[in-house]
């Protein structure tokens, strides 16, 4: 708490404890390892290299301690662990909860750590480097480490301002979109969405004008609402609704981006593959959908 807070009343005060008692441990804890954890020389503390290096352990340390905890509590009729979930932004915003209180309901002794990647072409590098222990994230994946399962599939439909006369359409032919400035996601950043939207266009025999950049769904469809310019997204974020968009399904067949779910190929933990099987029960697999799926 000391090292979060870097200030000795403030993690004093989140402890529940008086900050001379807290000084008492901190000490105490310095003696025992034989090294200053903590630079006191200016008003303000800040750790020294000790503490720099004993900060990871010890978080390591108090996550096993809660694993005790939990073991002890249930004995042998559960599973006990932590697993890491990666999720990309707004699409995953509905698969999410109801995950979560399948594991709580499920498996009480797993411990749910659910971390925004933004974008989810980075989930299986994430996966294969053991850095998430699940990642979700769309096809292709071409990552020999990692296995993927598809739970869903997502439409990709336009997005416009409210006032674009193509907004009067029932749908929009990708062609008309060919003169229309673009809001997309950044080029560097493993936007699966980016990569379809690039496809698409060029089978239509055009490269869009990207005029805007933007980080996340949310900035781009804001963006779009504001008449910078148009783009193309999945259906999964159509529950962004922000006065001066509209969304618009694609003329002709529909197109499809298939949603994974990625897990390492080995050494898989009871507790990971225990959140396997709970999610492939929440979002088991569809049927294919009707229509072209890019793969």
């Amino acid at each position: 708490m000391v090292a979060d807070e870097l200030h000795f009343g403030r993690a004093a005060e989140r402890l529940g404890v008086a900050q001379p008692q807290l000084s008492v441990w901190i000490r105490k804890l310095e003696q025992e390892l034989g090294v200053e954890l903590f630079d006191r020389s200016n008003r303000a503390i800040r750790l020294t290299e000790a503490g720099h290096a004993v900060r990871e352990p010890v978080r390591q340390t108090l996550l096993a301690l809660q694993q005790v905890n939990r073991a002890a509590l249930l004995g042998g009729t559960g599973v006990v662990g932590q697993v890491t979930i990666g999720y990309a932004g707004a699409s995953s915003r509905e698969v999410l909860p109801p995950i979560a209180r399948a594991v709580r309901t499920e498996q009480p002794g797993i411990e749910l750590k659910l971390q925004s990647m933004v974008y989810g072409g980075y989930a299986p590098a994430q996966v294969a480097a053991g850095t998430l222990d699940i990642g979700f994230s769309r096809l292709p994946v071409r990552n020999n480490e990692v296995s993927t399962r598809i739970f869903t599939y997502e439409r990709i439909v336009a997005a416009l301002p409210a006032d674009h006369p193509l907004a009067a359409q029932d749908t929009v032919a990708l062609q008309d979109l060919a003169g229309e400035p673009f809001v997309s996601f950044p080029a560097t950043q493993g936007s699966t969405v980016r990569d379809a939207v690039l496809r698409l266009t060029a089978e239509a025999g055009f490269t869009p004008r990207i005029l805007q950049e933007a980080p996340d769904s949310y900035a781009i469809l804001g963006l779009v609402a504001a008449a910078v310019g148009v783009t193309l997204t999945v259906s999964s974020v159509q529950h962004i609704s922000t006065p001066g968009l509209v969304y618009r399904e694609l003329a002709g067949e529909p197109t499809h981006l298939a949603a994974v779910v990625v897990w390492p190929n080995h050494n898989i933990s009871r507790a990971t593959q225990a959140v396997l099987d709970i999610m492939e029960q929440v979002l088991p697999t569809p049927d294919k959908p009707q229509g072209k799926v890019l793969d």
